[in-house]
C-alpha cells in the first residue's frame, strides 16, 4: 500500500513541475509582451506617415512603409549635435561614477576607522531626499559658481558618488576575502595599491553595474540639462525631444523615429551586458 502511494506521488511530482513550469513561463511571456509592446509601437510608428498611426483598428506592420522619417527626423532636431553633448556628458560621468563609487565603497567595507558605520548610515540616509528638494539650493550653488550652461553642474555631482551605488559597491567588497588585504599589507603595499592591485581586478561584475547604472541615468537625464543648460547647441537629447515636442507635436512619425533612434542604444547596451548586470546585482547581496 505505501509502495503504491510513493508510486502515484512519484508520477504526479514531475507532472506538477510541469504544469507550475508551463504557467511561470506563460506569466512571464505575458508580461514580456505587455511590456515590450509600447517600444514595438514605436518603432513601427516610425516608419508610418502620420495619419496611419491613428487608424482603426491599428496596425503594427506599416502600410505605407516610410524609412526616410529617420532621415527627417535627424535633420530636425540636431540629432548627431545633440547626440555629441550627451555622449560627452555620459562619458565623464560615468568615468566620475566609477571612481567615486567604488573608492567610497571601498573606505567603508575595506579600511576599518572610528564612526564608519554611523557616516554610512548616514550617506545611505541622503537617498531619501528626492531631487525636487535639493533642485533650488543645487541651482543656487551652481550659478553663484557660474557653472550654468555648461556640462560641470551635471558631471560634478557624478564625482561626488551616489549613495545607491556605494551601497552595492560596498557589499561586493565585503564578499572579498580579508586575507588578502592582511596578505598584501604584509607586503608592504598601501591601501591605494590594495584597491588597485586586488579590490579592482576582482569586483568587475559590480564595476559593470555602476558602469550601466550611471550611462542609463545620465542618458536619459531629462531635468538635470534642461535646468542647467540655456544654449540650444548644448542641449542633450533628451531635452532636444521634449523640445521638438514642443514645437512640432503633431509630426507624430518623425518624433517616434527620433525617439527609436534615443532608446536604441540603451536597448543595445542591455542586451550584450544584462548577464553581467543581473551578476553583479546578485553578488552585490552575498554578504552584509
Amino acid at each position: 500500500m505505501a509502495q503504491a502511494v510513493i508510486s502515484r506521488g512519484s508520477v504526479r511530482s514531475p507532472l506538477a513541475r510541469a504544469i507550475n513550469s508551463t504557467f511561470v513561463h506563460a506569466v512571464l511571456i505575458l508580461l514580456s509582451i505587455i511590456f515590450i509592446l509600447p517600444f514595438v509601437w514605436m518603432v513601427s510608428s516610425s516608419f508610418k506617415p502620420d495619419n496611419e498611426i491613428f487608424i482603426i483598428p491599428p496596425t503594427i506592420i506599416p502600410q505605407d512603409f516610410r524609412p526616410q522619417n529617420y532621415f527627417e527626423a535627424v535633420t530636425s532636431i540636431n540629432f548627431f549635435g545633440q547626440l555629441f553633448n550627451t555622449m560627452r556628458y555620459s562619458f565623464f560621468a560615468v568615468i566620475g561614477a566609477l571612481i567615486s563609487n567604488t573608492l567610497v565603497a571601498y573606505g567603508f567595507s575595506r579600511i576599518h576607522w572610528r564612526g564608519r558605520d554611523v557616516v554610512f548610515i548616514i550617506v545611505l540616509a541622503t537617498m531619501m531626499l528626492p531631487f525636487a528638494v535639493r533642485m533650488i539650493p543645487l541651482y543656487v550653488l551652481f550659478h553663484r559658481l557660474g557653472w550654468l550652461n555648461t556640462l560641470l553642474p551635471l558631471v560634478i555631482p557624478a564625482y561626488c558618488g551616489n549613495p545607491f551605488l556605494i551601497f552595492l559597491a560596498r557589499q561586493f567588497f565585503m564578499s572579498l576575502p580579508m586575507e588578502l588585504d592582511d596578505a598584501a599589507r604584509i607586503d608592504g603595499c598601501s591601501e591605494f595599491g590594495i584597491f588597485r592591485r586586488i579590490a579592482l581586478p576582482l569586483s568587475k561584475p559590480v564595476i559593470a553595474v555602476i558602469f550601466i547604472n550611471e550611462l542609463m541615468f545620465t542618458w536619459n537625464n531629462f531635468i538635470g540639462p534642461l535646468i542647467y543648460l540655456r544654449d540650444p547647441k548644448s542641449y542633450t537629447l533628451s531635452v532636444g525631444l521634449q523640445l521638438y515636442f514642443t514645437q512640432h507635436g503633431a509630426e507624430w512619425s518623425l518624433l517616434m523615429a527620433a525617439g527609436t533612434l534615443f532608446t536604441l542604444p540603451m536597448i543595445i547596451l542591455f542586451f550584450f551586458a544584462q548577464r553581467i548586470f543581473i551578476e553583479g546585482i546578485t553578488l552585490t547581496g552575498i554578504k552584509g
